[in-house]
C-alpha cells in the first residue's frame, strides 16, 4: 500500500541559489515562498557531486515504533575527473504524516522571513549506505526489476557495467578501481538510454551516440569471462540514439528514438536488425525520451527538443493522439506514474518537472485557468535552479517523486493533495506575486 508523506519540509541550508542569474534567483524565491501551498513534502539534499541519474528501489522498510519509513534511492556521481566516480545507494528517511498537510504547512510558514519554519518530528535524511567505484561518470543507472541487487550503468566509454551490489562492500575500495561483475560490450560511444526488460529477466537494452541499440542477455554470462557481447545490434537510426524502452507486457517489443527525429518500434522475434517493425518521424526536433504506458498496452509517450510531448497509439502510429505543450525548452525525460494509469511526469531544460493527467485532456477551462496551462497540466515543480537530469516516481509513496539536477541537488517531493484530489485550495493572488 502506498504510504503518505509528512507535512512540508524544506532544508534551507541545502540550497544556495546565489551566483545564479537574477531571473533564476527571483523564480526560486517565489517558488520557495509558495511551497506551503504547493507541496505536502519537500526535501532538498545537496550532494558533493551532481547525479545524472536517480531511481527509487521497490522496497520500503517500516522500523518498529518509528514515525518514519526508510526508502532506497539509486544515484551516481559526475565528478568530471576531479574525483573518483561512484555508484551510490542512498537511504532516505521520510517522516510519516502526522497531521493535515496543508493546514500544518501554513501554520509553520514564517511570513516575515518568507520561508518555511522548522518541522516538529524526525527530519527526513538522505544517507549513502553503499558506494561502489565506477569508471567515469554514470550517465544512467537502473536496477533489474526481477533482482534489484543487479545494477546496470551507462559509462562514458560506451560499455554497460553490471554490478551485483551484494558482492561489494558498503564502502568503495580506497584503491579507486572499478570492478563490475559484468561488462557489456558492443558500443563505441557513450549514451543515456538504458532499460531492463520488465518481463524477461536478464535482457537489457542500451542506446548509444554511435547510432546503435544493443541487446544483451546476461543469462549467457560465463564466470570465466566477465565480458559479454550483444545478442543483436540494431542499426536503424542515422544519428544519436537517445533512449530505449521495453514494452511492459510484450517481452519482444521495444521502442527507440533519437536525434534523427525517428520513433522506431522493434520486434526481437524478427530477423532484421536494420528495418524496424514501425518507423515514424514523430517530432520536428530530436527525440530525447520514450516511455510505454505500464497500464495501457497500446499507449506510449515521446519527449522532444521541440518542447512538446507526443502521445501515440501503437495500433496507428501515423496519427499523433495528442501533443502536450507547456515546457519552454526541450523536454528531456519522461516517467509514467506507477500509481495512476493516466498520470506521467516530464522534465525539461526549462528547469521544470511537470505532472500531466491524460484524463483531463479536453476539459473545459476558465480563461484564468487557461493562462496557467492546458487542462491536462496538473502540477509544475519549479524548485530546481538548474537543468533536471533525471526523475523517478516512488513506488511506495503515491504522488511522491525524486528529481536530480546539474547543480548537485536531489529533490524529494510530493505535490499537495489539493492538486490531485479535486479540491483546489483558494490562494490569495497577492501570495503568488
Amino acid at each position: 500500500m502506498a504510504s503518505s508523506l509528512a507535512p512540508i519540509q524544506v532544508d534551507d541550508d541545502e540550497v544556495d541559489p546565489s551566483g545564479e542569474n537574477q531571473v533564476i534567483n527571483e523564480e526560486y524565491k517565489i517558488w520557495k515562498k509558495n511551497t506551503p501551498f504547493l507541496y505536502d513534502q519537500v526535501l532538498t539534499h545537496a550532494m558533493t557531486w551532481p547525479s545524472l541519474t536517480c531511481q527509487w528501489f521497490p522496497d520500503v522498510e517500516s522500523p518498529p515504533n518509528a514515525d518514519y519509513t526508510l526508502h532506497r534511492l539509486l544515484l551516481g556521481t559526475h565528478t568530471s575527473g576531479q574525483a573518483q566516480d561512484q555508484l551510490i545507494i542512498a537511504q532516505v528517511q521520510i517522516p510519516n504524516a502526522s497531521s493535515g498537510s496543508l493546514s500544518s504547512g501554513l501554520a509553520e510558514y514564517d511570513e516575515d522571513r518568507g520561508e518555511l519554519g522548522s518541522h516538529a518530528g524526525p527530519s527526513a535524511r538522505v544517507t549513502a549506505i553503499q558506494t561502489i567505484n565506477h569508471d567515469g561518470e554514470i550517465n544512467r543507472a537502473r536496477y533489474m526489476p526481477q533482482n534489484p541487487n543487479l545494477l546496470a550503468t551507462k559509462t562514458v566509454s560506451g560499455d554497460v557495467c553490471v554490478f551485483d551490489r551484494t558482492k561489494h562492500s558498503s564502502e568503495a575500495s580506497a584503491d579507486g578501481v572499478s570492478r563490475p561483475d559484468l561488462r557489456l560490450k558492443g558500443q563505441s560511444k557513450e549514451g543515456y538510454g538504458l532499460c531492463w526488460n520488465p518481463v524477461k529477466s536478464g535482457h537489457v537494452l542500451s542506446a548509444s551516440e554511435d547510432t546503435t541499440v544493443c541487446h544483451w542477455d546476461i543469462n549467457g554470462y560465463s564466470k570465466t569471462n566477465n565480458s559479454l557481447d550483444p545478442i543483436r545490434v540494431y542499426r536503424g537510426h542515422t544519428s544519436i540514439v537517445e533512449d530505449v524502452a521495453w514494452h511492459n507486457e510484450h517481452d519482444y517489443l521495444f521502442a527507440s528514438c533519437g536525434d534523427d527525429r525517428q520513433l522506431m518500434i522493434w520486434d526481437t522475434r524478427e530477423d532484421g536488425s536494420v528495418k524496424p517493425r514501425h518507423q515514424i518521424e514523430a517530432h520536428q526536433a530530436e527525440i530525447n525520451a520514450v516511455a510505454f504506458s505500464p497500464s495501457s498496452s497500446n499507449l506510449l509517450l515521446t519527449a522532444s527538443g521541440d518542447k512538446t510531448i507526443g502521445l501515440w497509439d501503437l495500433r496507428k502510429l501515423s496519427v499523433k493522439l495528442h501533443s502536450f505543450e507547456s515546457h519552454s525548452d526541450e523536454v528531456i525525460q519522461l516517467a509514467w506514474s506507477p500509481h495512476n494509469e493516466t498520470v506521467f511526469a516530464s522534465s525539461s531544460s526549462d528547469r521544470r518537472v511537470n505532472i500531466w493527467d491524460l484524463s483531463k485532456i479536453g476539459d473545459e477551462q476558465t480563461p484564468e485557468d487557461a493562462d496557467d496551462g492546458p487542462p491536462e497540466l496538473l502540477f509544475v515543480h519549479g524548485g530546481h535552479t538548474s537543468k533536471p537530469s533525471d526523475l523517478s516516481w516512488n513506488p511506495n509513496v503515491e504522488w511522491g517523486l525524486s528529481s536530480t539536477s546539474e547543480d548537485n541537488i536531489v529533490m524529494i517531493w510530493q505535490p499537495s493533495q489539493n492538486f490531485y484530489a479535486g479540491d483546489l485550495v483558494d490562494i490569495r493572488s497577492d501570495e503568488l506575486e
